[in-house]
């Protein structure tokens, strides 16, 4: 077991320094920091003198990989890559190009991305692993063509139009919970309401309409007819049988969406004006601080990773025969 994770720990490994590099690439090659100065600065006419002094006040005066005016290791580590990319493998995020400590907006912001992400997750899972297995119970009747025809509707309309109407529904008209802010303690509670329903709400339709399909692929296996011929009643294989050979494709997607629960959603934090990481990327992209959504994406990317690796490592607690592969 312990070989079959440093296996995996060991490709992923290439993988975050091959997207260490892209980044940077893009960061800072494609999109020069002289004009990174300039978009920020966000005049049409750009004196040199404050490209400069931008650059300087931000650490972006250095070169790129190497430092031909300093001797030894400082040649190397007095560079942009060093002290922008390479840092990040510390988890130091350094500065935001308005002067705010990314890790510590990381950490603060971080609480109500996961107020919202985990209640979504967890009933999320279990709202769509229920549907399907009731439709899949009733497969080939009327409740499983309007079930799939209900998933298929709910797929088809925009989360901007279950945010828009919860919030005119709910916060406007009935005046049950507030429409945007949130608030610490326990009084975040009326403000999360809200976006985790419409987060529920939103990926009901995709997720049961996978989960359903995934359940009446092991429905036509073997085991399952070997099952029924033993005299076991429907409930009984569905649930003692197919629900539990369907664990492996479930906790693929459940797994792998787990390092997402800490980097937010976008739409629904920016929309109910929720502090959390989502709102702070986009924050980020609209006033183009750079060093901000460096960091969120090297953070996205490595957050991913590791739920790959758990994605893996899953695979072996309900099937061990996996780790032998």
């Amino acid at each position: 077991m312990l070989a079959y994770i440093l296996r995996r720990v060991f490709y992923a490994v290439p993988i975050l320094i091959g997207v260490n590099l892209i980044t940077f690439f893009l960061f800072f090659v494609v999109n020069s920091p002289d004009d990174m100065a300039r978009m920020h600065l966000g005049m049409k006419r750009v004196t040199p003198e404050a490209v400069d002094k931008w650059k300087q006040e931000r650490g972006y005066d250095k070169p790129l990989l190497l430092n031909r005016a300093e001797d030894g290791a400082r040649s190397v580590t007095n560079t942009i890559f060093f002290e922008k990319s390479v840092s990040l493998f510390a988890f130091r995020f350094g500065s935001s190009d308005a002067g705010r400590d990314i890790g510590y907006d990381i950490s603060q912001r971080m609480w109500p991305s996961l107020a919202i992400a985990i209640p979504v997750f967890i009933v999320g899972i279990l709202a769509n692993v229920t549907f399907a297995l009731l439709i899949a119970f009733f497969r080939a009747t009327y409740i499983d063509y309007w079930g799939v025809f209900l998933c298929v509707v709910l797929m088809s309309i925009s989360s901007l139009f279950y945010i828009i109407g919860g919030q005119y529904l709910v916060g406007k008209l009935l005046h049950l919970v507030p429409i945007s802010g949130y608030d610490d303690g326990f009084d975040a509670v009326s403000f999360v309401i809200l976006p985790v329903i419409v987060g529920i709400i939103g990926g009901i339709g995709a997720g049961t309409r996978w989960y359903r399909t995934i359940f009446l692929e092991e429905i036509g296996r073997d085991y399952v007819r070997t099952a029924r011929a033993k005299g076991l009643s429907e409930p009984q294989v569905m649930f003692g049988h197919v629900l539990r050979n369907a664990l492996i494709p479930i906790m693929t997607g459940a797994v792998a969406i787990l390092p997402l629960l800490f980097m937010g959603s976008l739409i629904l934090e920016s929309f109910f004006g929720i502090p959390g990481l989502g709102s702070y990327t986009i924050d980020a992209i609209g006033s183009q601080d750079f060093a901000i959504v460096r960091a969120m994406v090297f953070l996205g990317s490595a957050l991913y990773i590791v739920g790959l690796i758990l994605t893996d490592i899953s695979y072996t607690l309900v099937d061990p025969r996996i780790r032998l592969v």
